[in-house]
């Protein structure tokens, strides 16, 4: 018997403090070296993007791996290449913590549209306000002290 698997991660995380240091005109570069990350641990991305304090990855994840591993690697490992490159120069780290949604592969087609447009939708919703309803929607319990 082979493994099979079926399952779509919407990954969200910010920058320390939600600060707004992913400046878009790099955002490319940040894109295509997360996605690096995750060719090498054979996963598929369906879509990235993010604005500038957050990125969304809408991904599949390979068998073996362990989500919290998973994003453990993407961050230390963009944090390592930002220092490295002079893209975004305020760049502090990553917020402690991320948001993981799972979803039926029929929700997927939906989900790339919602992350592709993410610089539209942040003229009118903050990140916070994002991130409440993406929980809510998730019937995810949290804290409000740990989304200040």
């Amino acid at each position: 018997m082979s493994t099979y698997t079926q399952i779509i991660y919407h990954i969200v995380f910010s920058t320390k403090d939600r600060q707004n240091t992913l400046d878009y005109d790099h955002h490319e570069e940040l894109f295509k070296y997360i996605w690096g990350i995750l060719k090498n641990r054979e996963c598929h991305l369906y879509r990235i993007n993010g604005h500038t304090d957050h990125v969304h990855i809408l991904t599949s994840l390979h068998p073996s791996l362990a989500l919290a591993d998973f994003i453990k690697d993407i961050k230390i490992g963009t944090s390592k290449w930002i220092r490295t490159k002079p893209v975004f120069k305020d760049f502090e780290s990553w917020q402690k913590g991320y948001a993981a949604f799972t979803h039926s592969v029929n929700d997927k087609n939906d989900l790339i549209d919602y992350i592709k447009s993410q610089k539209e939708h942040h003229r009118q919703l903050t990140f916070k306000e994002e991130l409440i309803d993406l929980l809510s929607k998730a019937n995810i319990e949290f804290d409000m002290k740990y989304l200040e």
